[in-house]
């Protein structure tokens, strides 16, 4: 059965903050020059907002700059941000220290960046932008020539067995004279551009964090409506990066989460269970008890910076957004970049058609190093990967590089790939994780619930194993099998039969909520994740 197709002049890949400004940008510079332009954009989760997950403070340099009149327009900032504190832990203290400069967040807002999606995609479909969620783009088209033309997206209907069922239907050829690939964090069409044209060639290894989120409704008492509080500490030791926020946002509600550096080298660290600990803490379990769990997620986010950007273009389209690595370590914020580089590269593409070329959009990458989000990635290049020396290097250095160098170190600090710091599970401690109570702290199988992840179970599954025997032979030999661990939807598994004696690893992609962890950390290399049917997965409200 042949595919259906489509023909558009941009095609659009993921519905986040930069596929949509991007999509924005492209409807804007049509009705400036006066002329046509057919945009598309495909989501694969069930509605735009479903697999977004972020903090979120949202810096609005650039909403001011695509949309001036936001408000006006109903935008979902009802939050802006007030106090903010910062926090080292120990075990059972919290003292206060000044708030690094970068993290002051005076002017911007608490936000569900999942609703900015959704209002963003309003904003998009009214100029005529054409979104379809729940359509995977599963596969990149190219001509004859090796140009990429577009994508298609995933046929539906397919079994476990790999055989179309009766409810089978073939994916849609999606073309375009360019396409953009705005994924978010370790796209899986990105990770084939990279290896396909060569664009990570020139730059250092991406590097990575996880990222676990709750959104509680709390006591009223326990509500500060505006406040922001950031912590590092406790219960991470000192080698290992990693660090919580608190937003307190409208109606009671209050945003948790922990971010954990996916260069950390004990097997046995479990990111879910370190931030179910952190939870009961002294200093911060009194927020949550009395209150109520509304949402959970996970997501696995850039911490390369500057010196980890790849080449972001080539024949046919470009990257851009999280799929590229825009986030701004310090500052705890990314959304702001990822927009802006969707608006430029919107804007070399409108320039191209205008001009009736379909040449390599160079111009995309250069305005890139003229904007202000260059030099705001160049100055707080070395902070991030001097937090592999150790907390304490990684505090001092920040201090002498913000306030004494501010940014301009005549040095730029590497990154090695995450999945190669791993140690021997013989040689690291094991780790002590306290039960959950059911009330602060909780585990991972009644957190995924809370996620609404779904997916059609008869389908093949979407993690994929380059070689079954390696989950086994090496990742249990040597590490102790620690995707047991590092994935936080309990995916994997190490299941014995007869009689305890014959391991193997069971996974239970049901539960994935597409945080890319797997993908990332590895340290065989050995999972594949690929996006599975489309509209699967988590289905976040208000993240």
């Amino acid at each position: 059965m042949e595919r259906d197709k489509m023909e558009y002049d941009v095609v659009i890949v993921g519905a986040g903050p930069s596929g949509l400004s991007a999509a924005i940008r492209l409807k804007q510079c049509a009705g400036e020059m006066g002329r046509e332009m057919s945009v598309c954009v495909v989501e694969k989760g069930s509605e735009v907002g479903a697999h977004i997950l972020s903090g979120a403070v949202l810096e609005p340099r650039s909403l001011n700059e695509l949309i001036p009149d936001w408000k006006d327009r109903g935008a979902p900032l009802h939050t802006p941000a007030g106090e903010d504190r910062f926090l080292f832990l120990t075990r059972k203290r919290a003292l206060r220290l000044p708030t690094p400069p970068q993290m002051n967040n005076h002017g911007n807002y608490i936000v569900s960046l999942g609703n900015l999606c959704r209002w963003l995609g309003q904003q998009a479909e009214a100029l005529g932008v054409e979104i379809y969620p729940g359509f995977a783009a599963a596969e990149i088209l190219t001509d004859s020539g090796g140009r990429v033309r577009g994508v298609a997206t995933g046929d539906m209907g397919i079994g476990r067995d790999g055989k179309p069922t009766a409810n089978h239907a073939r994916g849609v050829e999606l073309t375009a004279r360019y396409t953009l690939f705005a994924e978010g964090c370790r796209g899986s069409l990105a990770k084939q551009l990279f290896q396909r044209f060569e664009l990570r060639r020139d730059c250092d290894p991406q590097t990575f964090g996880i990222g676990i989120k709750e959104l509680w409704e709390v006591q009223p008492e326990q509500h500060r409506q505006g406040s922001i509080t950031h912590t590092i500490g406790w219960p991470m030791d000192w080698s290992t990066y990693g660090g919580s926020f608190l937003y307190h946002l409208e109606n009671n509600q209050v945003a948790v989460g922990f971010v954990i550096g996916l260069d950390y080298d004990n097997p046995h660290l479990s990111p879910f269970d370190e931030f179910q600990r952190f939870k009961t803490h002294p200093a911060i379990r009194s927020v949550f008890e009395g209150g109520r769990r509304i949402a959970y997620g996970a997501r696995a986010l850039n911490e390369g910076g500057f010196q980890s950007i790849p080449k972001l273009t080539f024949p046919g389209g470009a990257i851009v957004g999280c799929s590229a690595g825009f986030l701004n370590v310090p500052k705890i914020k990314g959304t702001h970049t990822a927009m802006k580089s969707g608006m430029l590269a919107a804007e070399a593409i409108a320039e191209a058609l205008a001009q009736d070329r379909m040449d390599e959009l160079t111009a995309y990458p250069a305005a890139l190093k003229r904007s202000w989000v260059w030099d705001e990635l160049y100055r707080v290049r070395n902070v991030r990967p001097a937090f592999k020396l150790g907390m304490w290097a990684g505090l001092a250095n920040g201090a002498v590089d913000t306030y004494v160098l501010r940014g301009k170190a005549p040095w730029t600090l590497r990154h090695h790939e995450d999945h190669t710091s791993l140690r021997r599970a013989d040689e690291c401690p094991k780790i002590d994780y306290p039960k959950p109570d059911g009330k602060v702290s909780f585990d991972k199988l009644s957190s995924v619930f809370v996620s609404n992840t779904n997916h059609e179970e008869n389908q093949p599954a979407h993690l994929k194993l380059a070689d079954a025997a390696v989950p086994v032979a090496v990742n249990l030999a040597l590490y102790d099998a620690p995707e047991q661990r590092f994935c936080p939807a309990g995916v994997y598994e190490i299941v014995r039969d007869d009689g305890g004696t014959n391991p193997r690893l069971q996974i239970n992609a049901q539960n994935c909520v597409h945080c890319k962890t797997c993908d990332i950390k590895d340290p065989t290399q050995n999972i594949n994740w690929v996006v599975p049917e489309g509209g699967g997965g988590p289905s976040y409200p208000n993240m």
